[in-house]
This record gives structure tokens, sequence and C-alpha cells, in this order.
């Protein structure tokens, strides 16, 4: 998402900065955020000045992806299915968070540097994985600059839009799957389900993520009136070289198997000079 815009008229919801912070959790302003990648998307990354975010609904292509990421809790989808819009009484408050999740993307990280991050991400690469060290404080403040209304617009099929994307910050809450409940008493907000994973299959992966998310009621449609449709990831622009420099990026740490001199030289080549150790 390269300096941002969707021509949609002026009554459409456009993105924020952080709206649903009180409903999640945060780390200090210091806590290291790990990040695995292979070396070759880590470099695609550098070259392409940007951050990767996944579709929260399409994580199925790796062994242990959370196929429920994002989704409703089995215990909340009766009321929800059961909630209706006055306006809209064919649309369900479980088709609002369906349709929620398929607009919401997230980026991964994890709060401890483990062997369980080392072992299970950026598998099946040639060149090795690669763990990118992030500051959260300053990570959060160049996004937060970078998505204020008004500094981004959104690309989109070569089109400049409006930018509808929110962003939020969040540790992810490992719970019971098949008996947690979080509307027994008031629908809970969509932003939660992005940030809520099954305990007993996930909590090794102590993540903290980065979510974008559009409002999940109604289309979004182009001046020519055709309708957007959602991809399966996006890209947020992120200068790597910049994030170097004002330390936001910590480290770069490589797995012992990695191909650790053609990274060095490609990165040499980027203008990024690596220190010993």
């Amino acid at each position: 998402m390269n300096e941002s815009k969707l021509h949609v008229d002026s009554s459409v919801p456009l993105g924020n900065v952080e709206p649903h912070a009180p409903l999640l959790a945060v780390p200090p302003a210091g806590q290291l955020l790990y990040k695995i990648v292979s070396a070759e998307n880590l470099l695609r990354s550098i070259v392409g000045g940007y951050l990767h975010f996944n579709r929260v609904d399409s994580y199925s292509d790796f062994p242990n992806a959370d196929l429920h990421d994002g989704q409703q809790l089995p215990k909340d989808q009766p009321g929800n299915a059961g909630a209706r819009f006055k306006n809209a009484p064919h649309y369900t408050a479980a088709d609002y968070y369906d349709r929620s999740r398929t607009r919401t993307y997230a980026c991964c990280f994890s709060l401890e540097n483990s062997d369980f991050i080392w072992q299970n991400y950026a598998n099946g690469s040639e060149r090795g994985k690669i763990c990118v060290v992030f500051e959260f404080g300053k990570l959060r403040s160049k996004l937060n600059k970078t998505l204020q209304p008004g500094n981004t617009v959104l690309e989109y099929e070569g089109n400049r839009c409006h930018q509808i994307f929110s962003v939020n910050y969040g540790i992810v809450e490992y719970v019971e799957w098949n008996s947690h409940q979080t509307n027994s008493e008031y629908l809970a907000n969509p932003i939660k389900y992005a940030y809520l994973k099954d305990k007993q299959r996930f909590s090794e992966e102590n993540e903290f993520r980065i979510s974008l998310s559009a409002i999940g009621i109604g289309h979004f449609a182009l001046r020519d009136g055709s309708i957007m449709q959602f991809p399966s990831n996006l890209q947020l622009a992120f200068d790597f070289r910049s994030a170097i420099a004002d330390s936001t990026i910590q480290q770069i740490l490589y797995a012992p198997d990695s191909d650790s001199d053609f990274l060095k030289t490609e990165l040499h080549k980027l203008r990024i000079v690596t220190g010993k150790g």
C-alpha cells in the first residue's frame, strides 16, 4: 500500500489509526518483535519497500496453518447468526463477521526469539531463513505516521483510491477455542476475532500482530462501477533502510544453515552493510 486512495463516494468510512486500541493489549514500547522470513522474501521486501500482510482467512499453504484465523468462535456463532440488522433483516451479525474477516489482514511477529518460531516458519527456502528484529514502539510510530489520514492512498489494479484500512496492534489472546464465548452479553467488535487463537494449538507462537481491516458492511465500488475485490495479501509501504538507520530494525539474525554469504552480498548491493554478530 504505497501512498494510499479507492474512489468511492465521500460517505465511505475511511481508514483510521488504532481505532480499536482500547479492545487490544499491546506490549511496552521497547518490546522486541521477532519476524521469521525466508532470505528471498526479505530481499523482495527491501527492494519493493513493503511489509507483507496476509488476509487472515488465507492461511492454508503451510503445515499447522490456522484455518480458523479471524473466524467467529464456535460458541459465538449461533448468537451471531440470530442477530439481524433492523434495516437489513436478511443480513445477520454472523454475515457481518464473515465479511469483515475477508477484509482483515495481518502481519505477524513473535514476542519471543524461540526455537518454535525458527522451526515452524519460512521453511522450504533455498537460501535459508532470517529473523528480522523490530522494536515495537518505533515500528508503531513509523506505521502510524504512514497511515495517518491524508498521508496515504490505496493502489488497486492501477486505481488510486481512498485509504479504507484501519491499523491496529495487539497481542494475540489464546483461548479454549471450542468453549470460549465473547458474545454472552454483547456482540463482539469484529477486530476481536482477529486477535483470538486456539490455546491448545498455537500458544507457543507468543504472537503479536499488526492488522489492517476495512468495515464489513456494504461494498466498495470504483469509478467505473466495478466492485473492489480483496486480494489474499497486501503490501504496506515500508522503508527498510530508514528503519535500520533509526533502529526500528534492531537486528537481522541468520539461521545456522542459511546462506549468510549470499544474503550479506545482496544486502551490500542494496547499500545495507552488516556488522559483526
